[in-house]
């Protein structure tokens, strides 16, 4: 009964992120994400992503319920294994919130690898590796990716210290950089305007409350 009230409690946030339907501007987040994320290179190409979600603390407390087989006051990877597996599979519905692209072409990605949860300082934590169908050279023109959920009902926000890195493999001169893209911004300066000018940049900066995705943008510089 407690395994599968824990893992109910996993598809949760997945189910009720389906069925979000406010506009962004308007929607309000339920659950919050904090983002840190390594790109993975091999052989001068990108091959996919090291995720890691790092889950607000209601959630956290909400999902670590009866997973203490032992009851020794902590949470084992194995103890959490099942839950893991339960996000990662209803996750999939979702495309795992993550979108990357090469110019306009949405880059496929396969099903996750090495994949777990950890509770580690009072936070629930799922690590996992995306890769991709196929490699992207790490000097491709115009490659970006973002991590969201469209209705806004999950909050994904990156961490504001290295919030990407780049792995070992990765060639000289390749860089990372947070933002948001430029026809999102055009919209947020109307929708202030709409607010009378009351919005702040951060509010569309920062990931949070205006719903606008946060890109991370991929790059080497040419020899």
């Amino acid at each position: 009964m407690r395994k599968t009230w824990s893992a109910l409690v996993g598809l949760l946030v997945l189910a009720l992120a389906a069925t979000g339907s406010a506009p962004p501007a308007r929607a309000h987040p339920h659950v919050w994400v904090t983002v840190e994320t390594t790109v993975v290179y091999e052989n001068g190409a990108v091959t996919g992503l090291q995720h890691k979600w790092s889950f607000d603390d209601m959630y956290t407390a909400m999902a670590i319920q009866g997973l203490d087989a032992n009851g020794d006051g902590t949470y084992s990877r194995e103890e959490l294994a099942e839950l893991a597996k339960v996000n990662i599979d209803g996750l999939k519905e979702f495309g795992y919130f993550t979108v990357a692209k090469l110019g306009d072409k949405v880059v496929k990605t396969k099903d996750p690898t090495e994949y777990h949860l950890e509770y580690k300082d009072s936070v629930l934590s799922l690590f996992f590796t995306l890769p991709f169908e196929q490699p992207v050279l790490a000097d491709a023109p115009n490659f970006n990716f973002a991590v969201f959920d469209e209705t806004f009902f999950i909050a994904f926000d990156f961490v504001k210290d290295n919030p990407v890195k780049l792995s070992a493999g990765a060639p000289a001169g390749c860089t990372a950089s947070v933002g948001v893209p430029e026809n999102e911004l055009e919209q947020f300066k109307a929708l202030n305007e709409s607010f009378g000018g009351q919005l702040s940049a951060g509010d569309a900066n920062a990931g949070t409350g205006m719903g606008y995705a946060q890109t991370v943008t991929l790059g080497c510089k040419k020899s």
